[in-house]
């Protein structure tokens, strides 16, 4: 498939992002009692800032014409590729009027050329305050591979040629004045490496016996495209999970197989006891839907929970492909006239105006709270506003069925509202001086907001 952080964003502050805890791991089948201890909470304004699409503004797709869907789903961060223009008016556009941060790399079918265009177009964008990151190339096992001094990867049938323009386009950004302190997404899939150039590390360490030498430096985030439709067909429980994880377990094109022991030919990464915490980006994943009323609300489900439990498994940015539809498909939260919205968009847009805040967290707060008979599908994740309003977002990734539960909060509270993202952004359900609520969790979010 091909396919708002604060301006001028630097890396240690993207990497902070990077190195979520994972607050609940995802367990077999049964019920447990969650979260007995203080959790600390996460930001609201840093998830928010993870939440990204990918548009094909570079393929000439109107820019102007996607503003207001931007500006309504309450999405921070984009993601386009050069794929040979390199006129940044649109992107530009999109900054300007929709507030977003821009994730720009060479995209697919890289030449020589590309590197020093790049460096170009990524200096304009940072001069207006609108990038976020530079990404290597996209998919080099696709549309044609990387061309990189007169070696093509694919005829080749070797990735040096792609390791060669990724070292030198990383090397180019940390030594331009400008773009220096802008973080660097690797190339995607290294997991299909067809020799052993070591792309799978963001720095070649010391005896890892690849192609290129020991200390060789490729980017800051590793980079992976782990669709949430993946190699499954059908839907399954706890798919958003999945695609999240780590571990080499998750039947999805996922991290450990990129990053860990490559699919392809299993070139040895990164230990699996390293994946949780490496600083890592999603620049592409999705669910298709079948454009009826009951796909669009599985398709707007799916995508809310896969923003959900990405940002809690560590991943800084998570961009869905695409924005509105286009050639692959029905991918989109807008459809093909790029303006007409689907329940994708409706349910995101509850989501960020129920979350909506622009402040720092410098001081988390914690939460003694708890979930009685939670089975393995319902999932969740404390995040606090920057005004110390605590949001507990619980989810389920159940395909059938429900589960009825019960959230202890360790004390009680004078109101806690309750909101269902799908079915608006006013509470469903206000309680008061409560201490405990219960709750029918099935296939989609619901935020508890305690004061």
């Amino acid at each position: 498939m091909k396919k708002h952080l604060i301006k001028g964003t630097a890396v240690s502050t993207l990497l902070k992002l990077s190195f979520l805890p994972v607050l609940f791991a995802v367990t077999g089948a049964g019920l447990s009692t969650a979260a007995a201890d203080d959790t600390t909470a996460l930001s609201a304004n840093d998830f928010l800032n993870s939440i990204g699409a990918c548009v094909h503004v570079q393929h000439r797709q109107p820019a102007e014409k996607l503003v207001d869907g931007l500006k309504y789903t309450g999405m921070r961060v984009i993601r386009d590729g050069a794929d040979g223009n390199f006129d940044m008016t649109g992107l530009l556009l999109l900054h300007q009027q929709a507030g977003v941060l821009v994730d720009f790399g060479p995209g697919s079918g890289a030449h020589d050329d590309r590197i020093a265009k790049t460096i170009t177009a990524c200096q304009q964008l940072a001069a207006a305050g609108a990038l976020l990151s530079v990404e290597g190339p996209n998919e080099p096992n696709n549309f044609g591979g990387v061309t990189y001094q007169d070696q093509n990867s694919n005829k080749l049938k070797s990735w040096v040629p792609v390791a060669d323009f990724q070292r030198d386009l990383y090397h180019d950004v940390k030594t331009d004045p400008v773009l220096k302190n802008y973080p660097v997404f690797s190339i995607s899939e290294a997991g299909a490496e067809f020799d052993n150039a070591g792309l799978q590390f963001l720095t070649i360490p010391a005896g890892a016996g690849t192609l290129m030498p020991d200390g060789t430096q490729f980017a800051d985030y590793v980079n992976c495209h782990n669709y949430v439709c993946g190699h499954i067909k059908g839907i399954i429980d706890n798919q958003a999970t999945l695609a999240a994880a780590t571990k080499p377990k998750a039947a999805i094109d996922h991290l450990f197989g990129n990053h860990g022991l490559t699919w392809r030919k299993h070139f040895t990464g990164y230990a699996e006891s390293d994946l949780d915490a490496i600083p890592k980006v999603t620049t592409e994943t999705g669910w298709k839907t079948n454009n009826t009323p009951e796909g669009d609300d599985r398709q707007g489900k799916v995508l809310i929970n896969v923003y959900l439990a990405q940002y809690k498994a560590g991943w800084a940015h998570t961009f869905v492909y695409e924005f509105t539809d286009d050639s692959d498909g029905a991918f989109g939260f807008y459809k093909g006239d790029l303006t007409t919205p689907r329940k994708a968009a409706d349910y995101l847009h509850n989501l960020t105006t129920i979350l909506a805040d622009t402040g720092s967290l410098p001081s988390p707060g914690k939460l003694n709270y708890s979930i009685q008979d939670k089975p393995a599908t319902v999932h969740d994740m404390l995040l606090e506003k920057s005004n110390g309003t605590f949001e507990l977002v619980v989810w389920g990734e159940q395909v059938k069925g429900s589960n009825n539960i019960t959230v202890n909060l360790g004390n009680p509270y004078a109101s806690v509202k309750v909101y269902d993202p799908t079915l608006g952004a006013t509470p469903v359900q206000t309680l008061n001086n409560t201490g405990s609520v219960p709750l029918t969790v099935s296939d989609h979010v619901l935020i508890l907001e305690l004061k």
